[in-house]
């Protein structure tokens, strides 16, 4: 479930990338250029345009990577940026910029990339508050593994809902038929641990926190961590049909019901992998296109 593996992966990239190494940047282009693609060729108007949000998405990484902080989700960033790119897309054509239809709403809406960060006089709060939001994410993790080893996927299901993907939980009593006293419930022991996890783990940051932490702060640090995202391989045994329960359940519901997009877009490109239609990757254009920019934003080192 976790993702660190690959985050520590991204990390080794990112650093390469910041060293001046051109390598490195085709390899986090080959890396992510086919789930990027499925992505926006499920919601751009052509294959054309599809290709060009990626592309721009790319040059937009290049652009901020001075501001890119590193102990975020590589890939949650690189969505974000695609996500706003197909925004711009979609406004410049003037089409509709709905969700396709049968996803939720998308939370995607709700992580904001760092490129627009700029320093400040108030760069200790800042630090202070992203040591919290750290902290917060690994006792949501410790939750959440807890569930998972328990096999308490019921509760991780509803919880998902709550925080992941931002539901009510009248909505989430009605989508997984609970009574709606059991869905606050778990939602209100969710939160006991948390508190207690927090206590335990940093005395002042859980009083600090005390009567803050709601749904809010949650979902947020849910989200831009990706708590419950599903590794690649795990998305690859599902598609094989080699998945076992009960994970192969959780991953249909949280490709289905919890309608994860950067999961669902994973999976679509693992699946196209397969199809011997697909249309090769230009990752040599991508490439091309988009190592001036690390050039022009301080990589001068680039070989």
């Amino acid at each position: 479930m976790a993702l660190m593996d690959a985050e520590k992966g991204d990390a080794f990239l990112v650093e390469g990338i910041r060293a001046g190494d051109q390598r490195a940047w085709r390899q986090l282009i080959e890396r992510y250029q086919g789930r990027l693609l499925a992505f926006a060729r499920s919601r751009a108007p052509s294959f054309a345009d599809a290709e060009d949000i990626v592309q721009d998405t790319f040059v937009g990484f290049a652009t901020s990577l001075a501001n890119f902080d590193a102990s975020r989700s590589l890939e949650t960033y690189l969505f974000t940026i695609a996500r706003y790119k197909l925004f711009d897309l979609l406004r410049q054509k003037r089409l509709p910029t709905q969700q396709p239809t049968g996803e939720g709403e998308d939370w995607l809406e709700r992580v904001s990339p760092a490129s627009g960060e700029s320093p400040s006089g108030a760069a200790v709060a800042v630090e202070e508050e992203a040591r919290q939001q750290r902290l917060l994410a690994d006792m949501l993790r410790r939750l959440i593994y807890e569930l998972r080893d328990r096999q308490a996927f019921d509760d991780l299901q509803v919880i998902e809902l709550l925080f992941f993907v931002g539901r009510r939980n009248l909505d989430v009593a009605e989508l997984l038929d609970l009574d709606q006293k059991a869905v606050a419930g778990i939602k209100f022991r969710a939160i006991q641990k948390l508190q207690r996890y927090l206590e335990e783990a940093d005395p002042k940051a859980a009083a600090c926190a005390e009567g803050e932490l709601g749904d809010v702060a949650v979902s947020s640090v849910w989200r831009s961590h990706r708590l419950t995202c599903l590794k690649r391989s795990t998305l690859g045994a599902y598609a094989l049909g080699v998945l076992e329960e009960p994970w192969r359940s959780f991953t249909e519901f949280h490709l289905d019901v919890a309608g994860c997009p950067l999961c669902v877009a994973n999976l679509q490109d693992l699946q196209a992998e397969e199809d011997p239609n697909r249309p090769a990757a230009d990752v040599e254009r991508m490439f091309q296109s988009s190592v001036g920019f690390l050039k022009s934003t301080g990589g001068e080192g680039v070989a």
